[in-house]
């Protein structure tokens, strides 16, 4: 199983938040390529890094920051947040990152993000299938749609779609543990698919159940950031 540390951006700077919710908004460092280096240092290979600035204002906003670290370090970087046209994708993968998320998008323009499966390719694109009770969530999760999450993985999958990162909104940022059970159907339903577990991890415990599940990798941030998971421990699963 991937671990992939997660670096969530706003003015430049790494925080957290919980359940998406701005106001309650929490900064860890100054300097995101100073925990990017931490990462790759502990053999790391892969990061998450959102733009939360970019998802508010509907276009890339932290540019500088994704350049810096893709310039900086062999990190993998796959790079989420305000990408919503071919315009800001293409800025996406110039600056650097290895692989570009898409979610809102993949529900608001479905044509437009199959465009990108077929232009750049299944492997550079993931489908973000963030739900609330199963329902896919968009726009910072304040809007539920009444799409199926299972649904929704397979659509996509049967245009393409290789890598998802699933999050379940209700755990994300609570440090309550993974939706394991969801992420056993899923995979259940889709064999084939690369499904990254996202929000939850609390402990080394939920990253061996994930493991066992047979998530293809998982995504943690504050377990790390409040210093539940250490490096060490991390880098026990690469």
């Amino acid at each position: 199983m991937e671990i992939i540390p997660a670096i969530d951006i706003i003015g430049g700077k790494c925080v957290r938040l919980t359940q998406g919710d701005y106001d309650q908004k929490k900064e860890y460092a100054d300097n995101p390529l100073e925990i990017a280096k931490q990462f790759e240092q502990a053999g790391i290979r892969r990061l998450h890094l959102v733009d939360l600035d970019g998802a508010k204002a509907k276009t890339i906003v932290n540019k500088a920051v994704l350049e810096n670290i893709t310039s900086n370090t062999r990190l993998k970087v796959d790079f989420g947040g305000g990408v919503q046209s071919d315009e800001t994708i293409q800025m996406a993968f110039e600056a650097g990152a290895s692989q570009v998320t898409g979610g809102s998008i993949a529900v608001k323009n479905p044509r437009l993000f199959e465009s990108w499966i077929k232009d750049h390719g299944p492997e550079k694109i993931i489908l973000g299938a963030d739900a609330k009770n199963r329902k896919i969530a968009i726009s910072g999760w304040e809007e539920t749609t009444e799409a199926d999450v299972i649904d929704f993985i397979k659509n996509y999958h049967a245009k393409g779609i290789r890598y998802v990162i699933c999050t379940d909104v209700a755990k994300d940022g609570l440090l309550q543990g993974p939706s394991i059970e969801l992420y056993k159907e899923i995979l259940q339903e889709i064999p084939g698919i690369k499904l990254i577990a996202s929000g939850g991890v609390s402990q080394v415990k939920d990253l061996e159940d994930l493991e066992k599940a047979g998530v293809y990798g998982t995504i943690l941030g504050k377990a790390f950031y409040e210093g539940r998971v250490t490096l060490e421990q991390m880098a026990a699963f690469v």
